[in-house]
């Protein structure tokens, strides 16, 4: 919810090229407690100072020469791409009130100032404006959770085989590979049960961070849940990449681990599909990988194992 502080610290803009009223409107404001505020008597200056500050509230005055308020706000519309016009219209004209509304202004104060009827409706509008925001980083919040897992902040299944559908289009377009890499930690079970859950918690993001450092750029590296992950690599140019890259993921694994004051020392085991030659849609690559990494791990683990073949999903190890 949005309090005083927030409503008080807001950026607001005073827009009027008549000196006495930009004086008149920030007395108001600051009398009222407002603390961000900025003005200008120059009309053509706004957008760009929009643009550098992103103001919660632009008190805007209509008939200004040169640049009038409508030719502002069309000015703004290029800023605020999701239509919201944070902008507050000051006429004298009562015929312009309804033309700035359908103009994207929010509300409008009537000149000469009623100052406690503009005090009430610049925090009103301040209000909306400060919850509307909050709404929008609550949405990107929820959609960020909804495709990263909440523990290390890899994407999640549902990124991952949005990426991995991509990755494949990519190939099959260019009549290239990619691949899919399985991987799974040796033992961690062991961690959990000796350290507790914290230091398998911290185990794991430290596994994230450095397999997000062990791929190239444009790979990508998922956490499935537990101690699994999978790595999509975008594009192999040559068929030897895929065995220089699962051996740098196994040794950066590897490497001991300072958790809680003590030395950890952790392997992974890594099973390999590769486009087209080991399955053409997500299900059946992930499938291959998967099988594929249950005969690193049969073999002994702390290595990795390519599928032998394209394998049919009933066949799939779950």
């Amino acid at each position: 919810m949005v309090n005083a502080d927030d409503i008080l610290n807001a950026r607001i803009l005073i827009v009027d090229d008549q000196e006495a009223n930009v004086q008149l409107l920030e007395h108001m404001l600051r009398d009222a407690g407002y603390r961000c505020i900025t003005s200008t008597m120059d009309p053509h200056a706004v957008c760009a100072l929009h643009r550098d500050n992103r103001y919660d509230l632009i008190l805007l005055d209509l008939q200004m020469p040169g640049m009038d308020g409508f030719q502002v706000m069309e000015g703004l519309k290029e800023i605020e791409t999701d239509g919201y016009l944070p902008v507050l219209v000051i006429t004298a004209q009562p015929g312009h009130k309804l033309q700035a509304l359908n103009a994207g202004a929010k509300d409008f104060i009537s000149k000469p100032f009623d100052l406690m009827e503009a005090r009430t409706r610049i925090h009103n509008m301040l209000e909306v404006r400060l919850l509307y925001r909050q709404l929008e980083q609550y949405s990107r919040a929820l959609e960020s959770l909804a495709l990263h897992d909440a523990l290390t902040g890899l994407p999640n299944r549902r990124l991952l085989f949005d990426r991995l559908a991509l990755a494949i289009a990519h190939a099959h377009r260019n009549k290239s590979t990619m691949a899919v890499m399985y991987l799974d930690l040796d033992g961690f079970k062991q961690i959990n049960d000796t350290l507790g859950h914290d230091a398998g918690d911290t185990l794991l993001r430290m596994v994230a961070d450095r397999l997000v450092a062990a791929v190239r750029q444009e790979d990508t590296v998922a956490r499935l849940g537990g101690d699994e992950f999978v790595i999509a690599l975008w594009e192999l140019s040559h068929a030897d990449d895929v065995a220089r890259l699962v051996s740098k993921m196994i040794q950066a694994v590897s490497q001991p681990y300072r958790i809680q004051g003590r030395d950890v020392n952790i392997t992974a085991s890594i099973g390999v599909g590769i486009y087209p030659t080991h399955g053409e849609e997500v299900e059946t690559l992930m499938k291959s990988a998967d099988l594929a990494l249950y005969d690193a791990k049969r073999a002994g683990k702390n290595d990795y194992r390519i599928a032998a073949c394209t394998v049919p999903l009933a066949m799939a190890h779950s």
